[in-house]
């Protein structure tokens, strides 16, 4: 699952022991991908058309090692090149990094969300592929286990959001929908600015509220996966948790400060991933502020 270092990609599972070792080239090549589009959309001073441009670019070299053909020079070496190995040996199903694509041109060009419903399908593409493309390595396709993959990233990407208010305001974007945010009557403006106050801070409670429930959705997919995979997932939800347990005791401050996972947490994270339930109805029970 993604998260997808703390930034975008930040719980993708980069290859690490737990990973399987007969999985772990294949990994890395679709975070590779990933990482290095997310970079051509966010880093540096580029103009939006430039950006833009670039990433139609990577579009073109995916499509050309999807087709058995060469990609161009710029990123062969680094990505097109392991990721054309990985897409014959493992049949990754190529819609999957074009919908990858898909966000991080949409994040470009869209800086607002009026609905749930609208970010949602933002997650579909920007964080759902993930999990699916890495049930796929794991030879999971059951429809049960892609929805609470599904329900899994969109969580850990609804966390990101509400983690990184500090960050995405500075850039001109809000993640919190409108509907949201004019039923706890908050501007777009206040979180552009970081106006921190009692409204937004009960509009982030209710939209982590939101995040925590669609990770209880997700969570008994860990139970699914075998072996080290499994554990990884158990990591990657428990971490997703925390962060919202950390947004709580900071009163959900999060218009003033960033909450990180640090060494400090790594034993309540193995604790928590060790005793996690297979059934988990109740969506507030694990992971309360502590």
């Amino acid at each position: 699952m993604p998260a997808v270092s703390i930034e975008h990609y930040e719980n993708f599972p980069v290859a690490s022991w737990l990973s399987p070792p007969a999985l772990r080239p294949a990994i890395m090549a679709i975070y590779r991908f990933a990482r290095t589009a997310d970079d051509l959309a966010d880093e540096g001073d580029a103009a939006t058309a430039q950006r833009l441009r670039d990433l139609a670019d990577y579009r073109a070299d995916l499509r050309a090692v999807a087709a058995g053909g060469a990609p161009s020079p710029r990123w062969a070496a680094r990505v097109f090149e392991p990721l054309g190995r990985i897409l014959v040996e493992h049949g990754l199903p190529v819609p999957l990094l074009e919908d990858l694509l898909d966000a991080f041109e949409q994040d470009l060009v869209k800086t607002d969300y009026a609905t749930r419903a609208e970010l949602l399908d933002y997650c579909r593409r920007s964080a759902n592929p993930v999990g699916r493309l890495l049930l796929h390595l794991y030879g999971i396709a059951d429809a049960a286990s892609l929805r609470r993959s599904d329900a899994i990233c969109s969580a850990l990407q609804l966390i990101n959001f509400w983690q990184d208010f500090t960050v995405d305001g500075p850039r001109g974007r809000i993640y919190a929908p409108l509907e949201d945010r004019q039923r706890h009557g908050v501007q777009g403006q206040d979180l552009l600015s970081l106006r921190d106050s009692p409204s937004a801070r009960a509009l982030i409670a209710e939209l982590c509220g939101w995040a925590r429930e669609l990770m209880a959705e997700g969570a008994p997919l860990a139970h699914r996966i075998p072996g080290r995979a499994g554990w990884e997932l158990r990591l990657v939800v428990q971490g997703g948790l925390r962060i919202l347990d950390k947004l709580a005791s900071n009163r959900f401050n999060a218009l003033l400060r960033r909450p990180t996972i640090g060494a400090t947490d790594a034993p309540l994270l193995l604790w928590r991933a060790m005793t996690m339930p297979a059934d988990r109805t109740n969506p507030r029970r694990e992971g309360t502020a502590r």
